[in-house]
C-alpha cells in the first residue's frame, strides 16, 4: 500500500478520549484459557483482503471453540480508523485488535491503551527476529512497550522501464548502482521531443513526497530526528546534500517529471513514458496487468550504502481489563502473522511476506514469477534498517519537509533556507504532539 494511504492526520485529543474510560466494567485477572471469549477484531481490509481474513477467523474458532472473533472493516475507511480508536477508548470498549498505520504506533502506546506483548514475542517459537528491523522498530515505537505485531511490510526499490532504455541504448541498471550513474543514465533518458523522462518524483507535498527523501538522507549519514526523538534533525549538511542531488536533476538536469498527483507518475512509467522510478510492490501488479516491460533492484547507493524506507503497519493489541481476552487476541496475532498464514494472506494478496524464512518457500517463489521484482523487493528487506519515526508529531513535520522539497525541486527555493524553514515547522509540530 503506499505511503500517501498510509499516513492519516492524527485523531485530535486522543490522549484526552483514552482517559475518560467507564468504570462499570469487571475486570478479570485471573487467567482461564477454557473460558469463553469474544474478542473484537477490526481489520481495516475489505474486498479480497478481507474475505481472506475472515477465511482465517473462522479457522482458528474452529480450533478454539471457546474463542469468538467478530471482524470487521472497524470503518468506512482505514484512514479513519485513530479517530474511531479515539471513540472506543472513551467509551470504554476498545477493540481487542486493529489494524493501524505505523505512524500512529507512539500514539497509541502513549494512549495508556495498549497491550505490552514484549514477554510473548520474546519467546523463541515467535521467531519475532524474522520481521524486518523497520517492522519490529515500529511494534515498539518508545523502545519500552510492544504494542503489537506486524501487519504489512514494504520497501521502495528502483524500477526501469526496459523499454525506453532499450530505445534510448542505455545500459540497464545493475543492483550496485550508485546515484551519480543513476543521474547519468537519467539524463540521457530524457527525450523532450517525446516527452520521456528519466525519472519522477512527487510534488504533492504528501508523504509521497517526503519519505522518498529519507533514503538519500540516511545513505548520507543523516537522522530525521535528533537523538532525544523530540527536535528535527533533517537540515543538517546531510539532508542539504540529499535535497541538492534531487534539485539538481529536476531543475538543472531537467530529467525528472514532477508528479502533482502521486498517480500520473507510475501511468507514465507503465506507458514507457518515464525510465525510472522508486516505488514498492503494490505498482507489481499493475505493471503486470499493463504489459510493461521492467526491471527492479535496489536502490542506488551512497559508498556501498543501498539504505531503503519502509512503511510497516501493525496490527495493534489493546487492553480490556481481561486477561482472557488479551491471551486470545495475542494468540491468534500470533498464529494470523505465523509464517503459514501470512502465505494465506499476505502473499495470496500480492504483498510482501512478513517473516524471512517465507522468501524460500514455494508459495513466495510461486508469487515471485507471477509477479517479477517481489523477490528482488524481499531480499532489499535488509536494507530498510531505519524505520521513520512514530512520534505523533511525524505528521507535521511530513507536511513541512513535503512542502520544502516541493518547491525546491520546481525551482522556488534552495535547499538549505527551504530545509531550515520546514524545520521550524517541524519542531513546532514536535512540542505540540
Amino acid at each position: 500500500m503506499p505511503p500517501s494511504r498510509r499516513l492519516a492526520l492524527a485523531a485530535t485529543g486522543l490522549l484526552a478520549l483514552s482517559l475518560a474510560t467507564g468504570c462499570g466494567k469487571e475486570e478479570i485477572t485471573v487467567l482461564d484459557t477454557s473460558a469463553e471469549v469474544r474478542l473484537t477484531f477490526w481489520s481495516g481490509q475489505s474486498d479480497e483482503a478481507g474475505d481472506l481474513l475472515q477465511e482465517l477467523v473462522d479457522e482458528f474458532e474452529e480450533l478454539h471453540p471457546n474463542v469468538t472473533i467478530d471482524m470487521s472493516p472497524g470503518a468506512s475507511s482505514t484512514e479513519e480508523l485513530l479517530q474511531k480508536l479515539a471513540a472506543s477508548f472513551a467509551a470504554d470498549e476498545a477493540p481487542d485488535i486493529s489494524y493501524t498505520f505505523g505512524s500512529w504506533a507512539s500514539q497509541l502506546e502513549r494512549s495508556g491503551r495498549t497491550l505490552d506483548i514484549t514477554d510473548v514475542v520474546a519467546r523463541p517459537e515467535v521467531g519475532w527476529e524474522e520481521f524486518t528491523e523497520a517492522a519490529r522498530q515500529t511494534a515498539r515505537p518508545t523502545g519500552r512497550r510492544t504494542i503489537g505485531f506486524p501487519a504489512v511490510v514494504d520497501n521502495i526499490a528502483l524500477f526501469y522501464n526496459t523499454t525506453v532504455f532499450d530505445r534510448a541504448g542505455v545500459p540497464h541498471p545493475t543492483e550496485d548502482w550508485t546515484w551519480e550513474e543513476f543521474r547519468a543514465a537519467a539524463k540521457q533518458l530524457t527525450d523532450p521531443a517525446s516527452q520521456t523522462y528519466g525519472y519522477a518524483y512527487s510534488v504533492s507535498g504528501s508523504e509521497e513526497t517526503t519519505w522518498q527523501l529519507w533514503p538519500h538522507l540516511w545513505q548520507n549519514g543523516g537522522a530525521i530526528l535528533d537523538e532525544s526523538g523530540s527536535r528535527a534533525a533533517f537540515a543538517s549538511p546531510e539532508g542539504v546534500e540529499a535535497l541538492e542531488f534531487l534539485r539538481a536533476m529536476a531543475v538543472d538536469d531537467r530529467s525528472v517529471y514532477l508528479d502533482q498527483t502521486d498517480t500520473k507518475f507510475a501511468q507514465l512509467f507503465a506507458s514507457d513514458r518515464v525510465a525510472m522510478m522508486t516505488s514498492g510492490p503494490w505498482e507489481l501488479s499493475a505493471l503486470q496487468t499493463a504489459g510493461t516491460s521492467y526491471g527492479v533492484v535496489r536502490l542506488p547507493g551512497t559508498d556501498g550504502n543501498h539504505e531503503t524506507v519502509s512503511g510497516p503497519d501493525l496490527w495493534t493489541l489493546f487492553d480490556n481489563d481481561d486477561v482472557n481476552r488479551a491471551h486470545w487476541a495475542t494468540e491468534f496475532t500470533r498464529w494470523l502473522t505465523s509464517a503459514e498464514q501470512d502465505e494465506r494472506f499476505n502473499l495470496a494478496v500480492g504483498n510482501l511476506p512478513l517473516r524471512s524464512s517465507e522468501a524460500t518457500g514455494e508459495t513466495f517463489l510461486a508469487q515471485a514469477r507471477e509477479l517479477p521484482g517481489l523477490d528482488v523487493m524481499q531480499a532489499n528487506a535488509a536494507n530498510a534498517k531505519q524505520s521513520r519515526p512514530t512520534v505523533p508529531g511525524y505528521n507535521g513535520l511530513s507536511e513541512a519537509v513535503g512542502a520544502a522539497v516541493a518547491r525546491v525541486l520546481q525551482g522556488q527555493g534552495a535547499p538549505g533556507p527551504a530545509l531550515a524553514e520546514a524545520t521550524v515547522a517541524a519542531d513546532k509540530a514536535l512540542r505540540q504532539s
